[in-house]
């Protein structure tokens, strides 16, 4: 799938976030090696600590159905600037992969393609614990 088709899929995601609390709708499309797409929304909760947001959504979907390696993930939020992923997310997203593209995109569609690792280099990970 072409990034713009993954950013597509990420924001058709978004509709089904649940955002209450900031009314800023997120989604992401997550593309495995063999080109299975999951997809995930952000959830909110009143617990803000307890709220998910949509990168981490369809990771664990993935990794539930014994995915454990990506190639790419789209990330598209309503904002005028590029939705990047929280540090939570980057950490959670390098114990999988930590070169893949990470696309983000803005509002209007427009995007930039980053590797993980650019977004978060010298992570802490499975291969530096020893």
């Amino acid at each position: 799938m072409t990034e713009k088709e993954l950013v597509a899929v990420a924001r058709l995601a978004a509709e089904n976030a649940y955002v209450p609390y900031s009314k800023f709708p997120v989604g992401a499309a997550l593309e495995c090696p063999d080109g299975k797409v999951f997809t995930g929304c952000n959830v909110e909760n009143a617990a803000y600590g307890s709220t998910i947001c949509a990168e981490r959504t369809a990771m664990c979907k993935a990794v539930s159905e014994g995915y454990r390696v990506f190639t790419k993930i789209a990330i598209w939020g309503k904002g005028d600037d590029y939705t990047v992923p929280c540090g939570a997310c980057r950490q959670f997203m390098s114990e999988f992969s930590h070169d893949m593209d990470v696309i983000s995109a803005k509002g209007n569609g427009e995007y930039l393609s980053l590797k993980l690792y650019e977004l978060l280099p010298h992570s802490f990970n499975k291969e530096n614990l020893t």
